[in-house]
């Protein structure tokens, strides 16, 4: 079936589509919806099966995942954009680069890899899977993949901001997280692609990120023909969370700078 996002869309200008990480919806970019709504197009998709949209029963993919954020593309009448992706949202990215290359118009890679999963991290991913599809209740994401998502800085210094991002990990339907985990245990190395993309990236990484190190946000950078790599500081995993002013504004930088050498 064919699976139809729901999307916030706010702003106008150069259109920027902002999907989001797992195990979250299009709500955790609500600074970015606020930060940039004045000068961009701000298109946030809750990916299948989190937030507003529904899973529908396709096999577990980011291809899939993929091909939905096109149907968005074309149902709110945007022909290019500036796509970024943060975590899960960069797999998904890279995937729409791989499959719909004349949608992007830049691209912003955060806290995400090029590299498939190793085995141990594939396997770990399936566990869970398995508990989220036994339990229906979020419990091991909670346990085992919430200590993940911020780093030191923000557990000490932004409880608000922990709480926030532990309440819509509370709220993520288990199936879809049990699905989106199989669809990234069987992703592919996404590098090729990143070599062939013509459209000038960002990579962005949380210099506190356990999770995405910096050494894989450089192997990125390092293999996209036209990039540049940005660490945040004193943020974790999820970087445009926790340190929303530096992203917000290293992000428009890039997607101003883009607008203006694409007229």
């Amino acid at each position: 079936m064919t699976v139809q996002l729901y999307a916030r869309d706010v702003g106008s200008g150069t259109p920027l589509v902002l999907l989001h990480a797992f195990p979250l919806s299009s709500a955790m970019w609500l600074a970015q919806r606020e930060g940039l709504a004045n000068r961009f197009r701000v298109i946030t998709p809750d990916l299948r099966g989190f937030g507003g949209s529904v899973l529908g029963d396709d096999e577990p993919s980011v291809e899939a995942m993929a091909d939905d954020v096109a149907r968005v593309f074309r149902r709110l009448g945007v022909r290019r954009a500036v796509v970024g992706g943060l975590s899960m949202g960069g797999y998904v990215a890279m995937a729409l680069c791989r499959r719909h290359p004349d949608l992007v118009l830049g691209l912003v890679l955060a806290a995400t890899r090029a590299a498939a999963d190793t085995e141990p991290v594939r396997a770990n991913r399936l566990r869970q899977a398995e508990r989220l599809e036994q339990d229906r209740s979020t419990r091991v994401l909670v346990d085992e993949v919430l200590p993940g998502l911020v780093g030191p800085t923000t557990y000490r210094q932004r409880a608000l901001i922990y709480g926030r991002v532990r309440g819509l990990v509370q709220a993520t339907p288990p199936l879809a997280a049990a699905w989106a985990q199989r669809a990234m245990a069987g992703r592919a190395d996404a590098f090729d692609t990143l070599r062939g993309l013509r459209a000038p990236a960002l990579v962005m990484v949380g210099d506190e990120d356990a999770l995405a190190t910096e050494a894989e946000a450089r192997a990125m950078a390092d293999a996209l023909p036209n990039a540049e790599l940005q660490v945040v500081p004193r943020a974790g995993h999820l970087c445009a969370v926790e340190q929303p002013d530096l992203f917000n504004q290293a992000v428009a930088e890039f997607a101003a700078a883009l607008a203006r050498t694409s007229r």
